[in-house]
């Protein structure tokens, strides 16, 4: 096979032959010299960076990124870096996509003109390993753009794997990725750093598991081998019987153990997975009856649930950007809701919800809530971008609710939304997220 071919777009076939077991060869310093040059054009210019905008993903929001991704996509256009689609499948497929930002945002990118791809962890490489009929070559990354919601995605798996290529990455890194998406630990954090938590119990699956001696398959199984086994008397078989009927999984236990474990909260309680996104699995209970039905549906997105007390009043947020010493405050929106919650129906499609932006508070009330916001994301170590949730009650208290490391990235989302009420425009705000990626 040829030497590595140099391409003014910064992609460079691999040698696949000479190394033992076929496998690739692609570090070095003759590599390194190859790529840097493969960087620039003919002429020497350089060529304009190179950004991987991630999107799709193994979510339940994976809907949702496709139109964030497709904004970011329309945006970079008009800017000085070069965007390079990478679509994520459902199942967890890697594609180098290389259509129109319409076919990301209607979900028919799949079905165009994409290749399989593999995201590199070797520094030397740099970017995506391309995965062509004939042989793989490497196209070289200066930044990757997660637009990715929810799990496998905004919760640091994603960054991990940037990180260990040593691509720099817009947003947060690994460990505010992950603690963001973690309620439980993001409220403790919170709580340290002085910002008011809603009281709630923390609930995981095996605990449940234990508030039964056996689970339901065993008890099944210990009650046909008692009613099949022809060595056992009649009565030791209606023994075994009985107690492998109380041994099934007791609703009961169920119950009593919920109860203890929010017996200090009031009603109404609102029970979450602890990681995931968009309000899945997110339930407003009013009565101790209806508890364990929704104990049932959260755990079914995650084995870490919350049951949090109501928060009387209303939800407020403000749009974070920048890292460290220097920080972007966006201005602070308002959810009004005719009724029940922020679910993810109400906030995509706003059927009765409305949001209010700026909020309709003082501004000197706005000023607290933009501290709040700035105190929050400095204790969960975020950087890039996050959007800050809180809770304004009639009182005047600000209490935390959660941090949108991705949040919904459209010119209509909420993020964009407040940052365009500090004066900065869509197209501003995502050349000023990559550049501060690509530069730093």
């Amino acid at each position: 096979m040829k030497e590595n071919a140099k391409q003014a777009n910064g992609q460079e076939n691999l040698r696949t032959t000479g190394q033992p077991n076929g496998q690739i060869h692609a570090g070095g310093p003759e590599n390194e010299q190859t790529s840097r040059q493969a960087d620039r054009q003919p002429n020497g210019q350089a060529t304009r960076p190179r950004v991987a905008v991630l999107f799709g993903g193994r979510s339940s929001e994976h809907a949702i990124s496709l139109q964030s991704a497709a904004a970011v996509v329309r945006a970079m256009e008009k800017s000085r870096f070069e965007a390079v689609p990478v679509g994520i499948t459902r199942e967890g497929r890697w594609l180098r996509f290389c259509g129109s930002a319409q076919e990301i945002a209607s979900g028919a990118w799949e079905a165009a003109d994409c290749t399989p791809v593999t995201l590199s962890p070797d520094p030397a490489d740099h970017g995506l390993l391309v995965w062509e009929p004939g042989g793989v070559r490497r196209e070289r990354l200066d930044a990757a753009f997660p637009v990715l919601h929810g799990k496998n995605g905004e919760d640091g798996t994603v960054q991990g794997l940037l990180a260990l290529a040593d691509i720099p990455c817009v947003g947060c890194g690994v460990l505010a990725s992950a603690v963001c998406m973690d309620k439980d630990i993001a409220h403790r954090l919170a709580g340290a750093a002085g910002v008011a938590v809603p009281p709630c119990a923390v609930l995981r699956a095996e605990e449940l598991c234990a508030a039964a001696p056996f689970g339901a398959k065993n008890a099944a199984r210990e009650k046909s081998a008692a009613q099949t086994a022809g060595t056992l008397s009649a009565g030791a078989r209606a023994d075994r019987a009985r107690a492998a009927d109380a041994a099934a999984p007791p609703e009961r236990n169920m119950r009593q153990l919920l109860a203890a474990r929010t017996k200090q909260l009031r009603y109404p309680l609102f029970v979450k997975p602890a990681r995931a996104g968009s309000s899945f699995g997110v339930t407003r209970v009013e009565t101790p009856d209806r508890l364990a039905e929704a104990v049932a549906a959260a755990f079914s997105h995650d084995d870490k649930v919350l049951v949090e007390q109501g928060v009387p009043g209303f939800e407020v947020g403000c749009a974070v950007l920048g890292t460290g010493g220097s920080l972007t405050l966006g201005e602070v929106d308002e959810i009004e809701l005719a009724h029940g919650f922020f679910d993810y129906t109400e906030k995509y499609t706003l059927e009765t919800a409305r949001i209010h932006m700026p909020a309709r508070l003082p501004a000197a009330e706005r000023e607290r809530i933009r501290a709040a916001a700035e105190t929050v994301y400095r204790a969960l170590d975020c950087a890039g971008f996050a959007r800050v949730d809180l809770f304004y009650t009639p009182e005047g208290r600000i209490v935390f609710n959660e941090v949108n490391t991705i949040p919904g990235f459209t010119e209509h989302s909420r993020f964009p939304g407040m940052m365009r009420g500090a004066g900065l425009a869509f197209d501003t705000l995502v050349a000023q997220l990559i550049e501060g990626t690509v530069t730093a």
